[in-house]
Formats: C-alpha cells, structure tokens, sequence
C-alpha cells in the first residue's frame, strides 16, 4: 500500500479550502451521503484519514486488526476479551465530524470515540457514538464508554417519559439506519453542546452539563468491540475544526 503522509494531507486540504473559499459553506444538518465525499471542497474541512497510510494514528486496548485503503478504514477483530480502538494521535475541541459507516455482518459491535482521553491504564474512555446492529438501533446515540454508560437515549432511568424516549430513538433508529449500506454521521461539538445526525436526521440535540465528567476536549477513536466477531468500515472521515 502506498502511504502519504499527514504533513501531505494538510497541504492538500488547505490548497482545497483556498481554491474553494467563494463555494457554499456546508452546515452539519447539510451533510448527507449526496455530498459527504466532497466535503475536501468545503472550506475548512479536512480528511481524517486519507489514501492508505494511518500515520498520525495508534492502536490502543486489545489488538484488533485496522487496514486503510483507498481511504476506506476496515476494523476486524475475532474472539477480542476486550474492547480496541484506532486512537487519533492529536486533540480536538470544538469541531464538526463527518463519516460513513457500515457494518460486513449483523455481528458485533462498534462506535466511534470523541473528545475520548485515554486513562493511566491504557483504557479509552468518554463520549462514543454507537454504531448499533441490533434491533435495538441506537445507532448515533451517546454512549459514555468505561465512564457513566448510555447518556442519549438514557437507559437507566425507569420512567415512564424515559421509557417513551427509549422507544422513540429505537423506532427512529430502526427507519433510519441501512443494515446493508452506508450510513452518514455528522457529529458537531461546541462546548458542552452535542450534536449528532444519522442519514440527514438529527438523534441526539445535548447539553452535558455533568461538570464532573463533561469533556471539552480529546481524541477520536474508531472501535472494534470485544467479542466473537466484529467486521466494520468507515470511509469519506472529514472534519472541521470550530475557532
């Protein structure tokens, strides 16, 4: 495989925003599969991943195997006793993020990490978007990973509103997400602030306001979750930092 390098990437991606400063600025709840491969033409976005080198990024938990090609990021992983991510070596705060993704098998498990830190211990932790393949179809909910557990759709609480909710996520998630397609997520973070939209349609609208475990800044990390078997892809991985 062919790899290019991260300082390459960005010379690219800034040459691309020059050129294009006059076109239509995209705002997240724009993106859809119709123009997320040609976000590089969007000022200010930027290829997360690019080409087939994964330079920039570090495996991090059980050892899953990640392979890039043609920019599509493949995680596969067999009999894991536990959970492993593809770390982004660099930090983001406040940002827009666009993927696809899409499952091989209605098997496993899976997500992606943002504004995720990484303990003593070597365990990655905080916000992830689930990828769900289940009939549950929490697909672009808020899954806080080794931390406080499902925050957006909440599953803890036993009311009869939250049960509502929970119900509600599910038969959108159900209509929403393609089993055997691509599926575009935006996700969009300032402050606080969460934003997450699945196929054009929003899931998640939140405002973390634990001040105990709210975080304002991290990693992304694409998963590959424990189990018997797990095969996933992501492709089209831009994003654009908010100043």
């Amino acid at each position: 495989m062919k790899k290019i390098t991260l300082a390459l990437v960005g010379s690219l991606s800034l040459f691309s925003c020059c050129a294009d400063e006059k076109k239509s600025d995209l705002t997240a709840d724009q993106i859809s599969s119709s123009n997320i491969a040609s976000l590089s033409e969007q000022a200010g976005f930027v290829a997360l991943l690019n080409g087939d080198s994964i330079e920039g990024w570090t495996m991090k938990g059980s050892q899953a195997e990640f392979t890039l090609e043609k920019g599509v990021l493949k995680g596969h992983g067999k009999d894991l006793k536990g959970n492993s991510f593809l770390c982004s070596d660099k930090r983001y705060t406040d940002f827009v993020m666009a993927f696809q993704m899409k499952f091989d098998h209605m098997k496993g498990n899976s997500g992606c990490m943002f504004r995720a830190n990484i303990k003593e211990s070597g365990r990655v932790f905080g916000y992830q978007c689930e990828h769900d393949n289940t009939d549950r179809s929490w697909t672009a909910g808020i899954y806080d990973e080794a931390r406080r557990g499902w925050i957006v759709p909440v599953k803890k609480d036993p009311s009869p509103e939250a049960a509502a909710a929970r119900k509600a996520f599910t038969e959108q998630g159900q209509r929403l997400f393609k089993k055997d397609d691509w599926n575009t997520v935006v996700i969009k973070c300032v402050g606080e602030h969460i934003q997450i939209w699945l196929n054009g349609e929003q899931r998640v609208d939140y405002k973390d306001m634990d001040k105990k475990n709210q975080t304002s800044e991290g990693i992304f990390g694409f998963q590959v979750h424990g189990g018997k078997s797990c095969d996933v892809r992501w492709r089209n991985i831009f994003i654009k930092e908010l100043k």
